[in-house]
This record gives C-alpha cells, structure tokens and sequence, in this order.
C-alpha cells in the first residue's frame, strides 16, 4: 500500500465485488505515502494477514535506510516522525515471510525475503530453486509479473490487467504488482486474485483518486516526484 489509502480502498472494493474469501499483504504497507496510519489501521481491519515489507522495516528501524534511494530515505524517515503507537506495534508484529500456507509467501523472494529483486528469468531460477513450494507470491518489485520454470526453462512475462493463468503444473512465482505506487507503466492500483481450488491466478487493475494521493504527498511535505510518479505507474 506505501501509505496510498486511496489506492488501498478502491482495491479493496473490488475485492469485496470478487468472490475472495481472504486478504493476503505481501508487505510495504507504508513508505512513499501521506496516510500510513490509515493504512495500517485498513490493513488490520480487513487483511487475514499481512507480511513485513522493506519499507515496513526502514520506518522502524530494523534495516539501514542508507539502503534506500533518497527519495524513499526521506519517506521513511518522515513516516517515523508521523505514525502513532498503534501501527508501530502492528509494523512490529509483522514478518517478511509466512509459512503453513498452501503457497510459499514473501515479500522480495525466497533467496532473501527483504531485498531480493526477481526482475528476470535468471533471478526467478534462482528462487525458484531456493523454494520448497510449487508456488511461491512475492511483492517488491512493484511490477506486477509472473516467472513459470518448465523443466530446466524459466519464462519471465509482465502480467496485465485481466490475465488469467492456469498455475496447476510446473513451478511459478508470481507478483501481484503494487496497490499504492504501481511500477510498470500502468498507474491503475494492482491486486491478485488467486484460486487454490482451481490453481489459477487472475491479476487486476483498479482505477483510483491518483491527484487525492498525489496531494496529500505534497501537503505532507514529502518529496513532490513522489505524488508526479503515481500519474505514470513509474
């Protein structure tokens, strides 16, 4: 979500217009955004659970931010001066990866589930090799993506708005995209809907108030390249 509430409640209206019977967060529920309390708060009311994103732990201090690009370094740090008790405790409680679930979950990747960017077929081998499971969600990149290992083959494609795939043979990970600061051309907020029943992946785009985000970035103070960008999807 990045701290985009926005983003967040028009996704969330369409979940509820799907027929999802839960709400999984790959992490990064603040960084970039004006509303990280809103945010959070929203996640702990309707997410089934949500993992711990870079971003979640640069705002608490759990990794250098000397890591991040300035413009997230300056997100970061403001966020900390803004958020309440409330959702340090809840960014607190939370963890890059979640075992026990029929699908491998990590925000970056299995190799490292903080920093690891799975951006090509390479990267995705290497995973892929890493993992246990069959099928593994990772979050990140903010491009929304899928990587499928045929045998010994690993083919890397952008997922759009409206793809469908059938996940129930070979080996995959998938990246649902990013609900507050899409990275791939499209500005619309990303989400997945995935059967396990069925094994299918379906990834959707969802129009939301880009200007009301991209305003309260500049109201806040915050770096105004960082509002500009949610116009493009970069």
């Amino acid at each position: 979500m990045h701290g985009n509430l926005p983003a967040f409640r028009s996704v969330l209206a369409d979940v509820d217009a799907s027929d999802a019977e839960a709400i999984w967060c790959l992490g990064d529920l603040v960084g970039y955004g004006a509303q990280p309390d809103g945010c959070v708060e929203l996640a702990q009311q309707r997410c089934d659970f949500s993992l711990a994103g870079n971003h979640d732990l640069g705002v608490l201090d759990r990794i250098d931010i000397a890591d991040f690009s300035p413009n997230a370094a300056a997100a970061a740090l403001w966020t900390r001066e803004q958020i309440g008790k409330d959702t340090v405790d809840y960014l607190s409680s939370l963890d890059p990866r979640r075992e026990g679930e029929a699908i491998g979950l990590y925000h970056a990747s299995p190799l490292d589930p903080v920093w690891d960017y799975v951006i090509s077929a390479s990267g995705a081998d290497r995973s892929i090799e890493a993992m246990d499971e069959r099928v593994s969600a990772i979050g990140h990149t903010h491009v929304a993506s899928r990587f499928t290992r045929f045998e010994y083959e690993v083919l890397a494609e952008a997922a759009e708005g409206g793809t469908r795939h059938d996940l129930s043979e070979d080996r995959w990970l998938i990246n649902p995209g990013s609900v507050g600061q899409p990275r791939d051309g499209d500005p619309r907020a990303a989400w997945m809907l995935l059967d396990l029943g069925d094994w299918s992946a379906e990834w959707r785009r969802v129009e939301y108030p880009v200007r009301e985000a991209a305003e309260a970035i500049e109201k806040a103070g915050l770096p105004r390249s960082l509002g500009d960008r949610l116009h493009v999807g970069q």
